[in-house]
């Protein structure tokens, strides 16, 4: 009876630290991460997310509060659905008619606490069991079969010491490092490319090598003018003032003119437009004559350890706050200058733990994964002649920004020199295609945040809307896998983007049927198939500005359901889809639905 009593509690214990029925473990609580696990929860997956921190979000809940994307039609899916959240919260506690509900910018202007609070309200209601404070020791495997491996369980430190063993039968890296995905032996790359690697002009130096330069980081500023709420940057320990005086020669010459200013006569970038309650965003400035980013000191995050990452951010702690402090305090300041850095601080309702400064650094670009597709600049080509951006019938996701690069080197120093390898190039609306996020050798594995792009097309889908939105799909294709007991590599993509398609999420950009609509799934079936290309050339006028980066949405993407077919077009969509007899619709509307209704019934919707 003792022996079967030791084995009892052995198998208990066992038992206890193998939850059974464990589907997916996504690692971090990146906004990619939380639509991971709240999409595979939703798909029938029990669902695990372990955050190595305290604070799940990401940056969305820790300083970046100012979404980049150009345009709302853009927003779909769970990154739509959270932002309405966010504006509900404000319409709840504010009024529906309040001041916040419209500083909220639709929901994409959230204060980072109330970020927060809709993210851990999503969260609960999909019954997400949510691990914080363990960082990732390592991996185990099944063995090697039929060219790829398979992860068994993953090895968490907790914050006291202990381990933790989750089995899972997917994980899924949504950590910025892509920590887990390089654990798992997965190819990946560090740097720039040379420009002949992948044919991208803005890629490597000048001489086309290759380099270890990722682009600059810098931390994400929740700032406000209001009194009551405002606290002034503290000295930073270690702080010697001659590492700033530099600085003075801008304002002397009349380079710079402003501490605080959404153009490049100032440091910090206040965004505009404001958020709620009287607060900002506060940025690197590009191509100003003195920045917060610092691409200079980067280069060994990515693989370094975690007490050289930590001495890295702890760099750019001393170096942003230290100038900001100098700014604000040093008698060498103009009076003008101090006071226009004194009128702002960081929040006393924001990030109380660590003063109201911004707990994470914006880790811009660290690991990126080789996967099965490397999304570069020629996944954002436009079509020639026509409005769209290259065609992707194995799309998942949908881009709508500029590839961008705040700078990966420096020439000279903080405050006399200038950032090398910085680009902002402006591009249609784009496809991203199911191989970004699924690796070469691990079978059940995959990768929304650190995934598959050189550095030049990484610069178009590194934002948060983005990575959120290969999170959702990376969490339908987990639930796929499992369903259709399958390696992610073999998920059959038109199943996926039906399930997609049911959850909002769009794989083409369509600027006047948004989620909600009933014909959106029929419409991004279309389109997706290549339906809409070739509907509007490319001598489309640009979008018209809102404000800041924002803009309406983009010319040459509506589908209008209500237009007459006219026989040019019902020639090209027979040609796509043969036999639909498209001579009996009067309307473009008509002949999707129907051939939507058609292909449903036939029980291949998504193929």
């Amino acid at each position: 009876m003792k022996v079967f009593a030791v084995l009892l509690g052995a198998l208990i214990a066992v038992n206890a630290a193998h939850p059974a029925g464990r589907d997916v473990l996504v690692y971090a609580a990146t906004p990619g991460g939380i639509a991971a696990a709240v999409s595979a929860a939703k798909g029938g997956m029990k669902a695990t997310l372990v955050e190595p921190t305290q604070r799940i979000g990401g940056l969305t809940t820790s300083g970046l509060s100012y979404s980049d994307f150009r345009s709302f039609e853009a927003l779909t899916g769970f990154f739509r659905e959270f932002a309405d959240r966010v504006e509900e919260d404000y319409a709840r506690n504010d009024g529906a008619d309040s001041r916040q509900v419209e500083d909220s910018w639709r929901g994409t202007l959230g204060e980072p606490e109330v970020n927060r609070r809709v993210f851990v309200a999503m969260l609960a209601e999909q019954g997400v069991e949510v691990i914080r404070g363990s960082t990732l020791a390592r991996l185990e495997f099944d063995d090697w079969r039929r060219g790829r491996r398979r992860i068994r369980e993953a090895v968490f430190r907790s914050a006291d010491g202990g381990e933790v063993r989750l089995e899972a039968k997917v994980f899924i890296d949504a950590s910025y490092e892509g920590d887990l995905m390089a654990m798992a032996g997965e190819s990946f790359h560090v740097g720039r490319e040379s420009r002949s690697h992948y044919d991208e002009s803005m890629a490597g130096d000048a001489q086309g090598g290759a380099d270890g330069q990722v682009q600059g980081y810098n931390f994400r500023f929740i700032m406000t003018q209001v009194e009551s709420n405002k606290l002034l940057a503290p000295r930073p320990e270690g702080y010697r003032r001659e590492d700033f005086e530099g600085v003075l020669r801008h304002f002397e010459s009349g380079r710079l003119k402003k501490v605080f200013s959404p153009r490049r006569d100032g440091i910090f970038r206040a965004h505009l437009p404001m958020m709620p309650n009287g607060k900002t965003d506060v940025n690197d400035t590009p191509h100003a004559p003195v920045r917060l980013s610092m691409p200079d000191i980067n280069d060994g995050y990515p693989n370094g350890s975690a007490a050289q990452r930590a001495q890295i951010v702890e760099q750019h702690r001393y170096y942003n706050l230290g100038l900001l402090h100098f700014l604000q305090d040093d008698p060498a300041a103009p009076e003008t200058i101090r006071a226009d850095a004194r009128s702002w601080g960081f929040c006393r309702d924001e990030f109380p733990e660590t003063g109201g400064i911004s707990p994470r650094l914006y880790i811009r670009e660290a690991r990126r994964m080789v996967g099965q597709h490397v999304f570069t600049g020629r996944d954002t080509l436009p079509t020639p002649g026509d409005a769209r951006g290259t065609l992707h019938t194995d799309s998942i996701a949908i881009g709508d920004y500029v590839h961008n690069c705040h700078g990966t080197g420096r020439t000279g120093t903080r405050y006399d020199g200038e950032h090398d390898g910085e680009f902002y190039k402006p591009v249609p609306p784009y496809q991203i295609r199911y191989g970004v996020i699924v690796p070469q050798k691990t079978r059940n594995l995959l990768v929304p945040v650190a995934c598959s792009a050189s550095h030049f097309g990484f610069g178009a889908v590194r934002l948060e809307p983005i990575w959120t939105s290969l999170g959702q799909a990376a969490g339908w294709a987990a639930a796929t896998a499992i369903d259709d007991a399958v390696a992610v590599q073999d998920v059959e993509v038109g199943e996926l983007q039906r399930r997609l398609h049911r959850d909002g999420s769009a794989t083409i950009y369509v600027s006047d049927v948004a989620p909600g609509s009933r014909d959106f799934a029929a419409v991004q079936w279309f389109g997706t198939r290549g339906g809409l290309h070739g509907l509007h050339p490319d001598d489309q006028p640009k979008a018209k500005p809102i404000a800041g980066q924002y803009c309406e949405a983009h010319p040459g993407h509506a589908v209008e359901l209500d237009r007459p077919l006219d026989a040019g077009t019902r020639l090209q969509w027979e040609r796509i889809l043969p036999g639909e007899n498209a001579a009996r619709f009067e309307t473009r509307g008509e002949w999707i639905r129907a051939a939507y209704s058609q292909h449903s019934r036939n029980g291949n919707p998504g193929r």
